[in-house]
């Protein structure tokens, strides 16, 4: 009996170790290089022309992954699109990445006025914001990038404006 405890116990502390190690090996991947990749790319606007994203490089942005069937998502428009006009003169870009189909987003924006760019990105838009850190893929998911390119905070959920003006201060 004392021979089978013992047994099972170093298998235990074997198997503890072994998910310890991959859990350290499997960090989450670097957000900075996924920077580049997103200005790198060609977005279409509602109106499906692909536009590029590298006229924001060098920019602190703000990029907001949203859709129109996200209640959270829609409710923070108005206030992100005041803060997109608030901002824009001290350069700050914020930009609207849709993870819905062209129509129902072009529908949407007839209806709801928003002062920054959106761009569709269908489902992939989905992978995009998970190689931003979102493992969960919900919505709405939003990064804040510094003019560097590099990655400062991200935020899962309705944005807390007052959270995010402050960690725009500290940019």
């Amino acid at each position: 009996m004392k021979k089978n405890l013992l047994i099972y116990s170093l298998a235990g502390l074997m198997f503890t170790a072994l998910g310890a190690f991959a859990a350290i090996q499997t960090q989450a991947p670097d957000p900075e290089p996924v920077v580049a990749t997103l200005l790198a790319q060609q977005l279409k606007d509602p109106a499906g022309q692909a536009q590029s994203l590298a006229r924001f490089k060098g920019k602190p942005m703000i990029v907001n992954f949203w859709a129109t069937w996200c209640a959270p998502c829609v409710k923070e428009m108005p206030e992100l699109s005041g803060l997109a006009a608030e901002l824009a003169p001290k350069g700050v870009q914020v930009l609207g990445i849709g993870i819905d189909s062209p129509s129902n987003i072009r529908e949407f924006l007839v209806k709801t006025k928003v002062s920054y760019p959106i761009f569709v990105a269908g489902l992939e838009g989905t992978e995009l914001s998970r190689q931003f850190g979102n493992k969960q893929g919900g919505l709405p998911f939003t990064v804040l990038v510094g003019a560097d390119g590099k990655v400062r905070k991200t935020y899962l959920g309705a944005l807390k404006f007052e959270q995010l003006r402050a960690d725009l201060a500290a940019l």
